[in-house]
């Protein structure tokens, strides 16, 4: 079983879509896919189709009760998943007075193994608690960063953070980076996905911003390959997961048969 956070700190990197799209995806290759949302924003939860959810159907009494993580619901591809909603946001506070509480999320997650091939846990745009329990609980983290100004100024921030979370988890590694919202038309975009290979390492082959394709996805509560299977938005994030699989050293079953799950 392989966790992973999508993580980064700024708002609107594309965290909680490419955690839906990517997991959507890794489930039709015939990987058991769990996703975990800590975002109180609650987006991925909603472009599922869960919306009020129960509190108690969250991470948050495994934060902060150390009780094992909620059982969780069945969405788009057979994956699960468990929901946020915007009460979560009391963890934030709640969090700094619990002895170990940003390790709570690590330990209850891997009593999963053997349930799940990957856990993807979609983590806050913030440098809370939230986000330090989203991240330590993984085994690598995913950065997806817009190939803007504005996606490159913050990748400072998220590479300190990564160290800092290391001395709870020093495994903890940022395994992909991947970028987000690109536009090939404009040379701003190409001169900051030439800015983000030459400075950090593995990039994958950018995820292209498609407004006509994503917005209506997430209004059918739906991932974008099943809302739009075939589309050049499909085939983006298609390479994109196979990139992230390969940076992994992680092979997909075979289309013929049943093949191999990811190493527990």
């Amino acid at each position: 079983m392989r966790v992973l956070t999508f993580f980064n700190h700024a708002g609107g990197a594309s965290k909680s879509s490419s955690a839906r799209d990517v997991g959507y995806t890794l489930a039709t290759m015939g990987f058991r896919v769990l996703l975990i949302d800590t975002d109180p924003q609650a987006n991925l939860s909603a472009w599922l189709g869960v919306q009020g959810a129960p509190f108690a159907r969250t991470v948050h009494l495994t934060a902060t009760a150390n009780r094992p993580l909620p059982e969780p619901f069945e969405v788009a591809g057979g994956m699960h998943l468990i929901p946020s909603t915007l009460q979560l946001a009391m963890v934030d506070a709640q969090l700094p007075g619990v002895v170990g509480g940003v390790l709570r999320l690590r330990r209850h997650v891997r009593d999963l193994k053997g349930r799940y091939d990957f856990v993807l846990i979609d983590s806050p745009p913030s440098l809370g608690q939230l986000s330090a329990l989203a991240a330590i609980a993984a085994d690598d983290l995913i950065v997806p960063v817009p190939t803007v100004e504005k996606g490159l100024q913050g990748l400072p921030n998220v590479l300190e953070m990564v160290e800092n979370y290391g001395e709870v988890a020093p495994d903890l590694r940022v395994a992909f980076f991947l970028p987000t919202q690109y536009n090939a038309q404009t040379s701003h975009h190409k001169e900051a996905l030439a800015y983000l290979r030459a400075n950090v390492s593995p990039v994958g082959t950018p995820i292209s911003y498609r407004p006509a394709i994503y917005p209506d996805a997430a209004a059918a509560r739906q991932p974008v390959p099943l809302y739009a299977p075939g589309s050049a938005a499909a085939a983006d994030i298609r390479r994109a997961t196979e990139e992230i699989l390969a940076a992994l050293g992680v092979s997909a079953p075979n289309d013929n048969a049943e093949g191999e799950r990811a190493e527990a």
